[in-house]
């Protein structure tokens, strides 16, 4: 296959940016689209150019470093993290654009690698549940029903990538914010701290520079995990519980 490549291109993190044509020639379609990028690194470097920053880690799709905007779509045209995206989706001779997250929450550091440090701030305020030290305790102390249980896995499932984010038109982080509350408050090991814990990770996501959420859905539909668009409103009723009842913020 031969590719025309437009890559958003940044030197840091204050300079302009601008979209950078490349043509790339002889790709594979079973070549993953990151797979794809390293051989464009590798003819860059050859020339002595700049090869194109792009986050990645697991190559798996399973720790979401490698989100990146294809063609307008959140990791590209499949429902999968682009790492797992494959160039047999894409036509030879076809012209792709390659741009960062877009999302005032996620500022370009380089090229295509944004800083995702929003979301740890998020999960720092409570996506947790407070144990003290000492050996684990038995896995089975505490019994825990099965539609419960497959409830938490369905949430926790969320890898943090941030395509809801890119995906939204407002910028918004509900669904991410959503599924670590989720998560964590449907089981009984979280509790004793949930009204805390969803007064503090919602007072931390609207402390970044995260949109507000308007039920647009794009978020679900760009998620590669598949975390359904219903965990927003159980987030929301989640607030509200707790907001009712006069829970404590964490850090109060």
């Amino acid at each position: 296959m031969n590719l025309t490549l437009r890559i958003w291109r940044q030197r840091d993190a204050a300079g302009p940016g601008a979209m950078t044509t490349y043509e790339v020639t002889g790709i594979s379609e079973d070549m993953s689209f990151l797979e794809m990028l390293d051989h464009l690194n590798e003819e860059l470097i050859l020339a002595g150019d700049d090869p194109v920053a792009f986050d990645h880690d697991c190559r798996e799709g399973i720790c979401g470093a490698c989100g990146m905007v294809i063609n307008g779509r959140a990791h590209g045209p499949e429902r999968t993290t682009t790492c797992q995206l494959h160039m047999r989706h894409f036509r030879d001779g076809e012209t792709i654009d390659v741009e960062p997250w877009r999302a005032a929450a996620f500022p370009v550091v380089k090229d295509l690698v944004v800083d995702r440090s929003a979301f740890d701030r998020v999960i720092a305020s409570g996506g947790y549940v407070s144990a003290p030290t000492g050996s684990a305790p038995e896995a089975h102390a505490t019994p825990v029903p099965k539609p419960v249980a497959d409830l938490a896995f369905e949430h926790a499932e969320c890898i943090g990538c941030g395509a809801c984010v890119a995906a939204c038109p407002n910028g918004s982080a509900m669904l991410f914010t959503a599924a670590k509350v989720v998560h964590l408050n449907v089981l009984p090991q979280g509790a004793p701290e949930r009204a805390s814990r969803v007064l503090g990770m919602v007072d931390a996501m609207d402390a970044q520079s995260f949109g507000g959420c308007t039920n647009t859905g794009e978020c679900a539909t760009a998620c590669p995990k598949g975390i359904p668009l219903t965990a927003i409103s159980t987030m929301n009723r989640e607030y509200l519980r707790a907001t009712v009842k006069g829970g404590v913020r964490r850090g109060t």
